[in-house]
């Protein structure tokens, strides 16, 4: 009920949005209509994090395939060449889809109810480095996992496998998305759009029946390879 719930504010914020881009030329006594532009960067394309024809619905998404990494940083550029202090509060502030609303049970001094990582299950950062690896070099959940292993040895091989799992479970469940998603300016290799740079299947056996049991059977080999 709190997702479907979500979903109808994420919804009619594309309704609003429409609904304003074709009004306000009428007000402002001009011809033809405004284009709408999108808000969902290419991190969340790939993990599937919004809602099917929410505000990530419109003509133009001019940061739909920028990584949310690269967002912050060229914030943090326009911050500092333009003198604009408030980009910076941008950054700093916890990414949230600001659905859920807040409850009695919710800290006084929280702002939001829910962040974005918190709902995904993962970093930003860290769906940089999926994206590059899903796309870039063309790997499956495997061959993810042994190049993350070898990249994270901070985590464990169980805690990467994990993350991987997670990951494709999510990739694959939402990869539908991508055959409606807005177009966008082209900026990172790893884009998911589906019309024109990701021509991967959209229909996936979303538990990766073979491939995660081979990244148990590695996993089980490395942890006995340890205690030996």
């Amino acid at each position: 009920e709190d997702l479907a719930l979500q979903n109808i504010q994420a919804r009619i914020r594309m309704v609003t949005a429409y609904l304003f881009a074709q009004l306000l030329p009428w007000v402002r006594g001009r011809k033809g209509f405004l284009l709408v532009l999108g808000s969902a960067n290419v991190d969340e394309g790939l993990r599937g994090y919004f809602t099917k024809y929410d505000c990530s619905a419109a003509d133009l998404n001019p940061i739909g395939a920028i990584s949310k990494g690269d967002l912050k940083r060229m914030l943090l550029w326009g911050a500092k060449e333009f003198k604009y202090e408030v980009l910076n509060d941008i950054v700093n502030a916890p990414p949230t889809a600001e659905l859920r609303p807040m409850t009695n049970g919710d800290d006084e001094g929280k702002e939001h109810s829910q962040t974005d990582e918190e709902d995904m299950g993962m970093s930003y950062e860290e769906l940089g480095h999926f994206g590059r690896l899903r796309k870039i070099s063309r790997c499956g959940p495997v061959s993810m996992f042994r190049k993350l292993c070898a990249k994270w040895q901070h985590l464990s091989p169980s805690e990467v496998a994990e993350k991987v799992k997670r990951f494709f479970y999510y990739y694959s469940v939402n990869r539908h998305k991508m055959c409606i998603i807005t177009p966008a300016y082209h900026a990172e290799a790893y884009s998911p759009d589906d019309n024109r740079f990701d021509l991967r299947q959209f229909l996936y056996n979303t538990k990766w029946t073979r491939q995660f049991r081979s990244i148990d059977e590695i996993v089980t080999d490395m942890e006995n390879d340890e205690i030996v």
